[in-house]
């Protein structure tokens, strides 16, 4: 099989029906896109979970080949920067609200029942404004995904003080996993985003109470532009690519500290890999975890951006650029793929490109980025105040956050089962059997979580190409 899918809500709604055809065989898995999966949680771009089937994330041009001639530009050069001075005055905020009411309509025109995924940050409160405007039948929901975060207080608020109707979903990890098992046959492709299990969940639950689709906030980013930190800036000159195993995190006193297992993997990473969110596995222990040398080939298929990535402007552009490759093939790719396998419609109005063109080339770097105290999305900080005072989620982002302590706790032996079955990385057995008593550090937990997910997909993909699985059995029982 040799084809490509276009896969961005910026280029529309992604086809994966050739790949979710009941009688038709799937592909065979492509191991370094394994390999991609444990060390960054997502698979590079324009790779996919399968030999043959390239995709088109945003940054690659959907009339070129991405099996012969990919080529990555990043289409939002100087975000937060361009325009410096708008070319004619304007009320930005009336504008904005307009074109974001209209860019909702076209996104959901095909939903009889959407609901919003309300984390209680800036992108989904302001999206609940022009939603009570545009769809008033939206249904929002929260998930409560653990003791970090307590968005729900002030999204009820929120949803409530306009006129919308509001649910929460408290993460139930055993729940959340056993609901990931029962759609992991129809996933077209796979990711490991961290959040996957959280739309497995919250799409399960909306299917469930009558929803059809669902309004995801993703897609401002990476046109309104995103400072660097001090804590981001450190942590790229940490990624020094220094030669630090991946077992110096299970020593004793070091395998209790996620601090300190974070600056070892921080060490030993590339600077643009640092950027991906999440702890993930090594090279050494990918090696490890395959039972031969593939990880090197993994980090190879970083070459691609490194023109481009090299070539950015300020420190924020180059972080923009990097954090687009894990939002194009993780954040976007966990919802369109959990839609798909639950048979919802997905709505990105942030995508839009009306709406995205209109901030990118005619609003104002003013009302973007502050470039004194680092604040971003002015714009929409100012929509929200239309409409609320400060609230909580303006200066502590919400998410939907998994607890992968309380999954390695709940679904442990149900993991490792999958491990001992599985011919694609026979070392999980024993990474897992090690590292069984860590799993209360969060580091090594994001590790468990990533095998979570893996591994059943990988035994759905042999169960689906019988032929394939007949052999590797009988090669086992030769061996």
């Amino acid at each position: 099989m040799r084809t490509q899918i276009t896969m961005s809500p910026y280029y529309g709604t992604p086809d994966f029906s050739r790949l979710m055809q009941p009688d038709v065989p799937r592909p065979q898995v492509d191991a370094v896109s394994v390999a991609d999966l444990l060390r960054n949680a997502f698979v590079y771009p324009p790779y996919s979970i399968y030999e043959g089937v390239r995709l088109v994330t945003f940054g690659f041009c959907p009339h070129d080949d991405m099996h012969s001639e990919p080529h990555f530009k990043f289409k939002f050069r100087n975000a937060g920067e361009v325009p410096e001075y708008p070319a004619s005055d304007q009320d930005w905020v009336a504008v904005y609200h307009r074109l974001l009411c209209e860019a909702i309509q076209r996104s959901c025109a095909g939903m009889n029942a959407p609901w919003l995924l309300q984390s209680g940050g800036k992108d989904s409160t302001t999206l609940a404004i022009a939603l009570a405007d545009a769809r008033p039948d939206t249904t929002c929901i929260t998930y409560l995904g653990g003791d970090e975060e307590d968005e729900v207080a002030s999204a009820t608020h929120v949803a409530r003080t306009l006129g919308l109707r509001h649910e929460t979903l408290v993460c139930d990890t055993g729940r959340a996993y056993d609901r990931y098992l029962d759609v992991v046959d129809r996933m077209p492709l796979l990711t490991a985003d961290f959040a996957l299990l959280s739309c497995i969940d919250l799409g399960t639950e909306i299917g469930d109470r009558g929803g059809d689709g669902v309004i995801d906030g993703l897609g401002a980013d990476s046109y309104f532009g995103t400072p660097m930190s001090r804590r981001q800036q450190w942590l790229k000159r940490l990624a020094c690519n220094l030669p630090v195993p991946g077992r110096l995190s299970e020593m004793p006193g070091v395998d209790r500290s996620f601090e300190a297992c974070y600056l070892l993997s921080t060490l030993r990473m590339n600077p643009i890999e640092r950027v991906f969110p999440g702890s993930r596995f090594s090279d050494d222990e990918v090696d490890e975890l395959f039972g031969e040398r593939i990880s090197h080939r993994s980090r190879e298929r970083l070459g691609l951006f490194m023109d481009e990535i090299g070539s950015a402007t300020s420190l924020w552009e180059w972080r923009d650029m990097s954090t687009s490759i894990a939002g194009s093939a993780g954040a976007f790719a966990k919802g369109l793929y959990a839609s798909a396998a639950l048979s919802l419609k997905a709505a990105y109005p942030f995508c839009d490109l009306t709406l995205r063109e209109w901030i990118h080339r005619e609003v104002p770097r003013y009302q973007k980025v502050d470039p004194v105290t680092g604040l971003n999305k002015l714009l929409i900080r100012e929509h929200i105040a239309t409409r609320f005072d400060r609230l909580p989620y303006v200066s502590s982002k919400g998410s939907f956050r998994f607890d992968l302590r309380g999954l390695a706790r709940t679904r442990f032996d149900r993991v490792r089962d999958f491990a001992e079955r599985s011919p694609d990385l026979p070392g999980a057995v024993a990474w897992l059997d090690r590292n069984r008593n860590r799993l209360d550090n969060k580091f090594h937990a994001s590790k468990f979580y990533l095998l979570a997910i893996v591994l059943p997909w990988l035994e759905a993909a042999r169960q689906a190409r019988p032929e394939q699985a007949r052999d590797e059995a009988q090669q086992a029982a030769y061996a």
